[in-house]
């Protein structure tokens, strides 16, 4: 998430309370979770599996909870619980405001766009021209969408990301300040969710098409001419480069990518990073020749089982 203004390092460690270790004046520019940290960035960390790649990421300065040496020049804002402190900062620059129309007064609409009725558009959302939004369609705040698009029945647009830490006493939430950025020409379906990014993007390539109930999460890339079919789930930071087709009821974890021209047959499980222009099945997904071959021989194992045959083990 951009600042409204640059602000010193001084200035964030007062809103929380906290004690900086350096000079006050570095000047930050942006708000961003470890994932999607660039120079200029206030990023945090509260877990020793991620100190290093606090440490050695973009990041200018990060908020923590331990004394450890800087590198590359970071500076540290110390906190008892960053979790708690980021989100402070998040609030400040970016709380919920209710609104009490359908359609906002500051969202932008282009020429030849049609809202149909029960349609939601909240603060600064951006729609282009020659667009459909359907009946009961809710749209969150500062949403992106271009030009030619097409968006179907009681999908949501901009909801929070899945972000939680684990307490003693529950969950807390992780405050989301991204946003969604649709591109031109892309239609999505009905019962659609898709999550704005914790503090960066989630996008949606122009070309790109979806079927009805599917959910892309937070801080996902989607690449152009893409085509998604029903009930297909894709996790947080993932990366799906052009031309990738994913077949019905396929899930894919989080934080991989999936090569250009990619083919993922349905129901299959993606759990690593794939090549492009290949086909894949099976959960976890590989090369979906190998795979129904293996289907073929497990096919037969009861009948190689019971056929009399004395399997001696290599030495």
């Amino acid at each position: 998430m951009k600042l409204p203004r640059s602000y010193t390092i001084q200035e964030l460690s007062l809103i929380i309370n906290a004690d900086v270790n350096g000079e006050g004046d570095l000047i930050i520019s942006g708000l961003n979770e470890i994932h999607k940290v660039e120079k200029g960035d206030l990023t945090f960390t509260d877990h020793p599996k991620y100190y290093e790649k606090a440490l050695t990421s973009e990041a200018s300065a990060v908020l923590i909870n331990t004394n450890l040496p800087s590198v590359n020049g970071k500076l540290m804002i110390y906190s008892d619980d960053p979790f708690r402190d980021y989100n402070r900062l998040t609030s400040y620059f970016s709380s919920f405001c209710p609104s009490g129309q359908s359609i906002s007064i500051t969202a932008v609409i282009g020429e030849d766009t049609w809202i149909q009725p029960g349609a939601f558009i909240g603060h600064h959302v951006k729609i282009g021209k020659n667009c459909i939004i359907h009946s009961n369609v809710s749209i969150y705040d500062n949403v992106e969408i271009g030009n030619n698009v097409i968006i179907h029945a009681n999908t949501v647009i901009g909801s929070d990301a899945l972000y939680f830490k684990h307490r003693s006493r529950g969950y807390d939430k992780l405050l989301s300040c991204g946003n969604v950025v649709i591109e031109d020409n892309v239609e999505i379906g009905a019962n659609c969710a898709i999550d704005r990014g914790v503090s960066g993007r989630t996008i949606i390539g122009s070309g790109t098409k979806m079927d009805n109930l599917i959910h892309i999460a937070h801080d996902t890339v989607i690449g152009k001419n893409c085509l998604f079919a029903a009930q297909v789930g894709i996790a947080g930071c993932v990366i799906i480069e052009d031309d990738v087709i994913l077949w019905g009821q396929v899930g894919v974890q989080k934080n991989v990518t999936i090569g250009k021209g990619a083919i993922i047959l349905g129901q299959s499980g993606v759990t690593k990073s794939l090549e492009g222009n290949k086909t894949y099945f099976g959960t976890p997904a590989y090369e979906a020749q190998k795979k129904l071959k293996e289907l073929v021989c497990m096919k037969h194992l009861p009948e190689i089982l019971n056929s009399g045959h004395e399997f001696v083990k290599s030495e």
